[in-house]
């Protein structure tokens, strides 16, 4: 078996699991917001290319708050990892526990942002964006076509926004 030189593992280490695509299948939507069967928030991405308004506000959120560390379209950087399978790899819950509480692993260390109304009040967002490109159902780079924000989603945000 070959070895991976930088990192002294068997080639076969890795490579990746495949991505179940229930984790990510749309089952329901609810005023412009998809989800699984599972209830957790997901992306829908039309033959076309169109995603869905989260996917497309995910872009914009994740390039305004958490690129400058992570890197464009997740892909890292020489100070933070990769993140762009997170939301794949960690799930919803612990996935929103990180951005909420921060992480201190001993070699890096992620702040807490459950203060930051600029990423919680578009977390979900953030989340699908990173769920879409973590399953590699989105290519990098700025959506071309998104739906139309639903007025819920609209209310929502200036609800939480104050």
């Amino acid at each position: 078996m070959a070895l991976c030189l930088a990192a002294g593992l068997p080639m076969a280490a890795l490579a990746e699991d495949p991505i179940d695509p229930k984790s990510y299948e749309v089952s329901y939507d609810e005023d412009g917001r998809y989800f699984t069967e599972d209830d957790v928030p997901t992306f829908k991405i039309a033959d076309d290319g169109t995603v869905d308004w989260l996917t497309f506000s995910g872009f914009r959120r994740y390039h305004a708050e958490c690129h400058v560390c992570h890197g464009p379209d997740g892909e890292g950087s020489t100070y933070a990892p990769a993140i762009k399978n997170s939301s794949v790899d960690l799930g919803y819950d612990e996935f929103v526990n990180v951005v909420v509480n921060g992480r201190n692993n001993g070699n890096s260390v992620m702040p807490g942002f459950g203060e930051n109304r600029n990423v919680m009040c578009y977390l979900d967002d953030i989340y699908v964006y990173l769920k879409a490109r973590g399953t590699d159902n989105l290519a990098r780079g700025r959506p071309a076509k998104k739906e139309a924000k639903s007025d819920v989603i609209r209310e929502d945000e200036d609800a939480c926004m104050g």
